[in-house]
């Protein structure tokens, strides 16, 4: 077995009821450590790809965030946590407090040493907080490079943790082993079995910073879920959490806010932005949190833009609703007419993480949104509905003749993408006009809809035409 030779990420599926495999809940890995000693990147060499943001300086992973991976046909959930300092203040408190709550619900924890540096007080702190806990630990000698470093690593036989396991993390020496030892402590853990039932539907929380994302996760979550801290930028990494709402599970994923377009971020921010993006993707609904106690800004418009280009359903919710007067609203109002008129189709709410306000209609938004991203109108229906509608309304006449739409079919749902066969080319127009109408006949509250032209290519000498493929 090659160090390198670990399997990359995978979606987990739950394994059949008459499967005989374990079937119980998926057993957890912490990474917890000093600040610094390349958590992150550990967790990266773990899952297979670049996935918890890293950077090299201290602070930058800030919540617990949970990943998906497999070992050997094995699955299990990797947490990655801030760093951990005994005696921390303010936000590096609530950094702390995560990183214990994370290792109060794994079932085996990754203890991170620098093996270049040794043993640290700020180590030997941590070591008697893990052994509170009574889990399990595993000690982690990462950036161990070299044989040389390899063999300085058996210095931290001191730390009373058993035997360390020198690993590097960025270039994966020793992955391999540390991974069987990991498979070896855990509780047996479900097989990866295909065809599982679909789960949780899963929620994307994105916008610019600070407007109240970890907030509103915490408020549904029922606990400090993500760190929340009045300084914007608080959250890098998204953060999964299964949470209920209305009665029903939902996988909500907490993402970094979003200050300048990516190919304009850096560092940190970028590797942030990227994983916003990705977070989007993976989504099937995003909510996009607006401060409305502020202008609507441009940030704000590039968000909406990103999510709508992504296709996913949407929900807008203008958050920290407890702060808006009368006079804000009169505002807030032209400023909706003025910046959001390209996407008055999108489902919107007044709420408030902080004090509760409406948060119990963001569920039946979701509902709504889903059900129109995922809607499929019958071929013969959708054809019914517009020769009547072509009749009433037909194209205008451009250079003495009117294109004609000869047949449409619903070529997709999740989002729904429709094909409009024609005579020549729609104007623009026209193409808003067949959206809009289509939208007041079928609904699609909350969803994008995709609508393409394939025009009938010219009457060749002696040939038929024939639309464009």
């Amino acid at each position: 077995m090659s160090d390198n030779d670990f399997g990359g990420w995978v979606e987990l599926r739950e394994p059949e009821a008459d499967s005989g495999e374990p079937t119980g809940p998926q057993p957890v890995v912490a990474v917890v450590g000093r600040p610094n000693v390349g958590k992150s990147t550990l967790v990266n060499r773990i899952i297979g790809r670049r996935q918890a943001v890293v950077e090299d300086i201290p602070g930058v992973t800030r919540d617990r965030v949970p990943y998906d991976a497999q070992w050997n046909g094995r699955s299990f959930t990797v947490v990655d946590t801030g760093g951990w300092e005994p005696d921390a203040k303010d936000r590096a408190a609530a950094i702390a407090a995560q990183a214990e709550i994370a290792v109060g619900t794994a079932d085996v924890v990754l203890f991170v040493v620098d093996a270049m540096v040794g043993s640290t007080d700020v180590d030997e702190a941590a070591v008697k907080m893990l052994r509170r806990s009574a889990k399990p630990v595993i000690l982690v000698a990462n950036k161990a490079d070299n044989t040389t470093i390899e063999m300085e690593a058996t210095a931290l036989w001191s730390l009373g943790l058993g035997e360390p396991f020198p690993v590097s993390a960025l270039h994966g020496r020793g992955s391999g082993d540390l991974l069987d030892a990991i498979l070896h402590a855990l509780p047996e853990a479900p097989k990866i079995v295909e065809n599982r039932p679909r789960g949780p539907r899963r929620v994307a929380l994105v916008g610019r910073p600070n407007v109240g994302k970890s907030s509103l996760l915490n408020r549904f979550s029922g606990e400090e879920r993500a760190v929340v801290d009045s300084v914007a930028g608080t959250t890098v990494d998204p953060v999964d959490s299964l949470v209920e709402i209305g009665g029903e599970t939902w996988q909500l994923v907490d993402t970094a806010g979003l200050r300048k377009r990516v190919g304009k971020a850096s560092g940190t921010e970028y590797y942030a932005s990227l994983r916003t993006a990705s977070a989007i993707e993976a989504a099937e609904v995003a909510v996009v949190l607006i401060d409305s106690s502020e202008v609507i800004s441009e940030q704000d418009q590039r968000i909406l833009t990103m999510v709508v280009e992504s296709g996913r359903a949407l929900v807008i919710a203008f958050n920290k609703w407890d702060l808006v007067d009368g006079d804000r609203r009169y505002y807030l109002d032209k400023e909706i007419d003025r910046e959001l008129r390209r996407i008055p189709w999108a489902i919107r709410l007044n709420l408030s993480a902080k004090t509760g306000r409406a948060v119990d209609k963001l569920a039946p938004a979701l509902r709504k949104a889903l059900a129109s991203w995922e809607t499929r109108i019958p071929t013969a229906q959708l054809n019914q509905w517009l020769t009547a509608l072509v009749q009433a309304t037909p194209h205008p006449v451009r250079g003495g003749r009117a294109p004609r739409i000869l047949f449409a079919t619903q070529a997709g749902a999740a989002p729904p993408r429709f094909v409009l066969f024609t005579t020549g080319p729609l104007d623009a127009g026209y193409q808003r006009f067949v959206e809009r109408k289509l939208r007041e006949e079928f609904g699609y509250e909350g969803s994008p809809i995709e609508i393409s032209v394939r025009p009938r290519k010219k009457l060749g000498p002696g040939g038929r035409g024939k639309a464009h493929g």
